[in-house]
């Protein structure tokens, strides 16, 4: 379905595709938190290794889309808002860093706070050079 501006989708149509990435997303988070559980005074493991995959991932793509000629338009939000947005989780990072604090280990929240920050934007990084990498010798 097309707006009358051509390729671009109907609003209804993106909202449909940011909802069903979203609920695939927010299930393999879960399934993730279930195979790598932790306590709430813990190190979460799990977390972390959602948000930097899922930083991964998001380099990837948006390399990704930047070499296709015509990217499917509803790609970005199904993939990059959906998927990758219901994968990943600002909220439990805060609610988890929140915890670790009142459980006085405010010296692993603040090993959580900046591992994540700082692993999540190498991870993107990564996710973007190793991207172009690939698309570079497969698309030239």
């Amino acid at each position: 379905m097309s707006s009358e501006g051509g390729d671009t989708p109907h609003q209804g149509t993106v909202l449909g595709a940011v909802s069903v990435g979203g609920v695939a997303g927010a299930l393999a988070r879960y399934g993730i938190a279930l195979a790598v559980p932790h306590s709430t005074i813990g190190f979460p493991v799990s977390t972390l290794m959602t948000n930097v995959s899922g930083s991964l991932l998001i380099g990837v793509l948006m390399v990704a889309l930047g070499h296709l000629r015509k990217p499917y338009p509803l790609l970005r939000p199904f993939v990059g808002v959906g998927i990758l947005g219901g994968f990943t989780t600002f909220s439990t990072y805060v609610v988890e860093a929140q915890q670790l604090i009142v459980h006085h280990e405010a010296g692993l929240a603040i090993l959580y706070l900046t591992s994540t920050l700082v692993l999540g934007i190498a991870a993107v990084a990564v996710g973007a050079v190793l991207a172009r990498l690939v698309l570079t010798r497969v698309v030239p």
